[in-house]
């Protein structure tokens, strides 16, 4: 399987990166693909035009899409749930996006695969570390019920680093691994709001033995009106899966 996590930033030129992004979707040979921040049914409808080979969606939302999470697989979807967090903390904008995890059930030609899309809430100080536990606890609370030897996919923005005590605890929760463990490459271009750059995307395993992963989409691009720009704040991580 070869699986692309992108959070796709919702601010900002939306619909031209979107297009961009669609038709390198189609072009990369993807299997399954894993978006954060997509927000609206019509953005995540776009993507799909631009992407036909990945003809198996799952989001869930009229309007506004819950969690703003989409998944796009090659392979029928045979089952799909999303489940909020808890909603913990201040009370702050990002509860209009409604956190939390998109779970799938993939049917591969080796078998099922259980991957998960999620987008964890934003550390803004230190006030948030208990919010992130507790969508950790709430999340490894639910993967307990997949059986061990089913494959098992983590991917998306968990707003926590590498080395991150809440991510370490998450592992050893779930027997999940990091696909990019030991690689202090940051995911976050820094900018503004974020002057330090870090490593907040991940792809997490279980049941897959082989595993190898890489940035994309890293990369200036030109909009349709030249204009230069990102794909998003993001880099993504493509990662290739076998079991």
């Amino acid at each position: 399987m070869r699986l692309l996590t992108f959070n796709t930033l919702f601010r900002g030129d939306v619909r031209p990166r979107l297009r961009l992004l669609g038709a390198r979707l189609e072009q990369g040979g993807y299997d399954v693909v894993c978006l954060q921040e997509v927000m609206y049914r019509r953005n995540a409808n776009l993507i799909r035009a631009l992407a036909p080979g990945l003809r198996h969606p799952a989001y869930t939302g009229s309007v506004l899409l819950k969690g703003g999470l989409v998944v796009l697989s090659r392979w029928p979807i045979v089952a799909r749930e999303f489940t909020p967090y808890p909603r913990t903390g201040p009370a702050r904008p990002e509860f209009l996006m409604r956190k939390g995890a998109l779970i799938t059930r993939i049917a591969t030609g080796d078998g099922e695969v259980v991957v998960v899309n999620t987008h964890l809430s934003a550390r803004l100080d230190d006030r948030f570390a208990a919010v992130l536990r507790s969508e950790f606890d709430h999340l490894a609370a639910r993967l307990a019920a997949f059986d061990p030897a089913t494959p098992l996919i983590v991917a998306g923005d968990l707003n926590v680093s590498r080395t991150s005590a809440l991510l370490t605890g998450f592992l050893a929760a779930t027997g999940l691994r990091d696909v990019l463990a030991g690689d202090t490459r940051p995911t976050y271009r820094p900018g503004p709001d974020w002057p330090s750059p870090t490593a907040l995307d991940h792809v997490l395993v279980r049941a897959v033995p082989r595993a190898g992963a890489r940035l994309r989409f890293q990369e200036e691009v030109r909009l349709d009106d030249g204009r230069p720009t990102h794909l998003s704040d993001h880099y993504a991580v493509e990662a290739d899966l076998s079991w």
